[in-house]
């Protein structure tokens, strides 16, 4: 699962996260990709990004294979390929190899077994990287914050769903539109979801993650949410979303 949308600051790493490990609790051997050269779902996990002995920057180049590059969080059951600054070039390098587009689905063929379910932190673009992610991924979750800026590129992100379907991978689909950051009490957020309830109606999802300070300051502790404090709205909310994907 691809977690995607080329606007910043719309919950992607926070959702990729601990949607992992939602689905880790649960019972469910989860790996995370963080495809971000920004590195926020390795850090957001407690590990320095710096100090990976390999990263995602390896499996895309053929240098290392995914067992090779994986490694344990403090999460049971949630493994992680982390990311480094290097993959900030890695978009130049990979326009002028063979198979461009198909560099991740290719590493992701040999996945360990006992992994489930793999879940791709994309960057907030539609260059290289995040088209190596919907090559490689069945479905596409696209976090969209509760603001009328976020609905802009939605539209766009979704034709670049149909194009990437009748050119690259036929499989892909929409796993659901997931509203962040969502505040009941402002005329905005429920004028926002109405809006893209009635523009979306077969791809919102009924979860919507709250805006939440918990959720907001797990990430500096190293940890995801239902760790940091299982009992808070936004730990609640990130179940509520794992639950509602498995049914679907």
């Amino acid at each position: 699962m691809a977690v995607v949308n080329q606007k910043g600051g719309v919950g992607k790493t926070t959702t990729a996260i601990n949607l992992g490990a939602a689905l880790a609790e649960l019972g469910h051997p989860i790996l995370l990709i963080d495809l971000d050269p920004q590195a926020n779902s390795t850090s957001g996990l407690g590990l320095n990004p710096a100090r990976a002995r390999n990263s995602i920057y390896q499996l895309l180049a053929g240098e290392a294979g995914v067992e090779e590059v994986m490694v344990d969080t403090g999460v049971p059951q949630l493994r992680l390929v982390p990311s480094h600054i290097d993959l900030a070039g890695a978009e130049i390098e990979l326009a002028t190899l063979e198979e461009r587009e198909t560099r991740l689905r290719t590493a992701l063929e040999q996945i360990p077994a006992g992994v489930e379910c793999v879940i791709i932190d994309c960057p907030p673009s539609l260059g290289l990287l995040t088209l190596n992610a919907l090559t490689a991924a069945t479905s596409m979750l696209i976090p969209t914050q509760c603001e009328y800026f976020a609905l802009e590129g939605l539209s766009h992100l979704l034709y670049t769903h149909q194009l990437v379907r009748s050119r690259l991978n036929p499989k892909l689909e929409v796993a659901g539109i997931l509203m962040t950051q969502f505040d009941t009490r402002t005329t905005l957020s429920w004028d926002v979801l109405h809006e893209v309830r009635r523009s979306h109606p077969a791809h919102v999802l009924n979860t919507l993650i709250p805006r939440n300070v918990r959720i907001s300051e797990a990430p500096s502790h190293g940890k995801p949410v239902i760790q940091y404090d299982p009992t808070s709205s936004g730990a609640a909310a990130y179940r509520a979303l794992a639950k509602e994907l498995l049914e679907r």
